[in-house]
């Protein structure tokens, strides 16, 4: 497929989520490959969820928690993370850190200049992102103006377009986090990111579940 403009990837996601984690470093190496756009839209996975049929992780059978405790440790071998398996601070409540990531994308600062530390933050240094004054040293770590990001964080703006991003996954098809939406196709998973470079290369037609 040519296009006069890069083609653009809606990333739904959460810190909250290991997988998004697990998978964010092969996103971006395919993002950075095949030359496309990434649209940043943390989302509320709860609410996810709650619209489209599925289980916050306390309510699902234990068969089902325990699978997930395996796939884990496989793909944190095949990724080649050093993953704690139960970060001291998780579960914890992302809306915060995922709203920080929003005030990012509203004024325009460099998402990826602090995402990756997020993530390792809450999966390998156990850090707490529940926490303002952690979320700040984040921040400052990463060269920001800590204090007008987490005041953009805390606004009615970054809380309306978090709500958005919400609703947007929803109507999107999305199910779960991370998602990767191109053209109107979801890729659910980070076990996924094969399939969505293979569609990227390709330039194939979007997939819809009408046949």
């Amino acid at each position: 497929m040519t296009s006069s403009s890069p083609r653009q990837i809606d990333y739904y996601f959460s810190l909250s989520s290991p997988w998004s984690y697990l998978g964010h470093p092969e996103f971006m190496r395919i993002v950075a490959g095949q030359g496309v756009k990434v649209a940043y839209k943390p989302a509320a996975l709860a609410a996810v969820f709650e619209a489209t049929g599925g289980l916050v992780l306390a309510k699902r059978h234990p068969a089902r928690q325990n699978y997930r405790l395996v796939e884990l440790q496989r793909w944190r071998d095949k990724r080649g993370v050093p993953m704690c398996m139960h970060p001291k601070f998780w579960p914890l409540d992302p809306a915060l850190a995922d709203r920080t990531i929003v005030a990012l994308v509203l004024s325009g600062a460099p998402v990826e200049s602090v995402l990756p530390q997020f993530f390792t933050g809450v999966f390998e240094n156990e850090r707490n992102l529940a926490d303002p004054a952690t979320i700040a040293e984040l921040l400052a770590e990463a060269g920001l103006d800590a204090e007008k990001m987490l005041a953009l964080a805390q606004s009615p703006a970054a809380a309306a377009a978090y709500e958005r991003n919400t609703a947007d996954a929803v109507a999107a098809g999305v199910v779960g986090a991370p998602s990767y939406v191109l053209d109107g196709e979801p890729f659910w998973g980070q076990d996924r990111l094969e399939l969505l470079e293979d569609a990227l290369k390709s330039g194939r037609a979007a997939y819809s579940p009408v046949v």
